[in-house]
């Protein structure tokens, strides 16, 4: 990343933190404060859509054109992308104690996260599991093509066609529709758009290990050859 987007990131994040906890909120029946988790728990699966879709951009380049550089930014935003699902998930289940009275209530928005991040897991299990380089990385490149397939029919388009308690889900009205004012999208775009760069300046950094990896790998094998 240039080194003005990583100001910009920290300047995001900062600033949604402090607005975060700082700007006045809609007064809402049953979510009262729980609503600034808001700019945490939604940006995540912003966050996480956006890394999941880099990676599968880069399986296909993968599948068109192999190379190892390539296979570690395949795997690189997918890891990411998977760390944002599990705090979306988290962040998901501390609002849902507050606002619906359990952390887990089998709401079809939250089924299908849950489905999607063992769809993604086992991506990963699927990668150790293979030994060969180039095997590994095309088998891979494929399943994350189906992964992603799976996950916009599981959080996109299942949970609208049936009742959930999310908002923008099975028939309810948005955030956006009621709830979220002029205040609260001084924070919440920011946030979408703070998250995200974190999410891209980690794989960036996981790349950048993963060649160093690769590069000592080589070194290693010279010298014992």
């Amino acid at each position: 990343m240039k080194p003005w987007l990583k100001i910009l990131t920290v300047v995001l994040i900062v600033y949604v933190h402090i607005g975060g906890l700082l700007i006045g909120v809609p007064r809402l029946n049953i979510l009262n404060e729980t609503i600034r988790n808001l700019y945490f728990h939604v940006p995540m699966w912003f966050g996480m859509t956006g890394l999941y879709t880099i990676s599968l951009y880069y399986s296909i380049s993968y599948l068109r054109k192999p190379t190892i550089q390539t296979d570690h930014k395949v795997v690189a935003f997918a890891t990411s992308g998977l760390v944002f699902g599990l705090l979306g998930l988290l962040t998901g289940m501390l609002w849902a104690k507050f606002a619906w009275g359990a952390f887990w209530t089998g709401d079809p928005k939250l089924n299908g996260a849950a489905i999607t991040t063992l769809v993604y897991l086992a991506y990963f299990v699927l990668r150790g599991s293979v030994d060969n380089q180039e095997q590994r990385g095309r088998l891979s490149a494929v399943y994350n093509i189906f992964a992603y397939a799976a996950m916009i029919p599981l959080l996109f388009i299942l949970p609208r066609l049936s009742s959930s308690l999310h908002p923008g889900s099975g028939g309810n009205p948005g955030f956006n529709v009621y709830d979220l004012d002029s205040k609260m999208r001084l924070v919440f775009y920011p946030a979408v758009i703070g998250w995200f760069l974190v999410g891209y300046w980690v794989s960036t950094i996981r790349i950048r290990i993963m060649t160093i990896e690769e590069k000592t790998a080589e070194l290693d094998y010279a010298k014992q050859a």
